[in-house]
């Protein structure tokens, strides 16, 4: 499947909010690419990790899994027996597409595709749990919800693969890592309108939140460990571990 160059937002218009549609789905892998620093990186790591803590007949969870690089990655790496990746999305336009790329891949560990909204999904007998650019997307206030149904649906010592779009704590501080991510797109070939365009259509989207609140939320709920093993100006990918 042919990827295709994001143009979404290249001509004026009347911008509404930001939504996981037919249209972004067709230019996904191009629009990350080029608006997520390290992405590759994040998702080849994140493979990586779900085979070091993957345990024999247990699941693998990609909650939001949009195109299915994670689930993919994963499989790639898991070598204990009998897992089984379960890749859920609530957008019909990405399901559909996901299905197809697994289907194209022969992956070794099965994955099984689910249309559904994360929030529907009964999380039981896993090994590691990925929100890769997720949970951002969910109300703030529905979060610690969803963190303690991950953690009770874990396995002792399983995981939760975080990755965030962080705020900085400080005015100043956040002003710098913004400007160094929107360098970055224009660096990508994004004009100035693309930019601001994108960035009013997920404003009322997108509730990012700091490092330190999500590793309060985590040890909250219950997690002896928060690592930060990836940050590049304002995003980050971290493990959660449960004991």
């Amino acid at each position: 499947m042919q990827d295709v160059k994001d143009t979404l937002y290249s001509q004026p218009q009347q911008v509404g909010e930001f939504r996981f549609d037919q249209s972004v789905a067709e230019v996904f892998p191009d629009m990350i690419q080029r608006s997520v620093p390290g992405y590759s990186t994040i998702v080849d790591t994140i493979g990586q990790i779900c085979a070091r803590y993957a345990q024999a007949q247990s699941h693998i969870y990609d909650l939001g899994c949009s195109l299915g690089a994670v689930s993919l990655a994963a499989s790639k790496y898991i070598q204990s027996e009998n897992c089984h990746i379960l890749a859920i999305d609530n957008s019909p336009a990405m399901a559909q597409r996901c299905e197809l790329h697994v289907q194209a891949y022969k992956a070794t560990t099965p994955i099984s595709v689910i249309c559904d909204d994360i929030q529907n999904i009964d999380i039981t007998n896993a090994s590691c749990v990925v929100m890769n650019f997720t949970l951002q997307f969910i109300p703030p206030e529905q979060r610690i919800e969803i963190m303690h149904k991950i953690y009770d649906g874990l396995n002792s010592g399983g995981v939760l693969l975080l990755s965030e779009k962080l705020s900085h704590d400080s005015e100043q501080g956040n002003d710098l890592v913004i400007d160094l991510h929107h360098e970055f797109k224009r660096r990508n070939g994004y004009s100035e309108l693309e930019i601001s365009q994108k960035r009013t259509a997920l404003e009322d989207v997108m509730r990012t939140e700091t490092f330190e609140q999500h590793k309060d939320r985590l040890t909250q709920v219950g997690f002896i460990d928060v690592v930060r093993w990836f940050t590049c100006f304002n995003f980050a990918s971290m493990v959660a571990i449960k004991g």
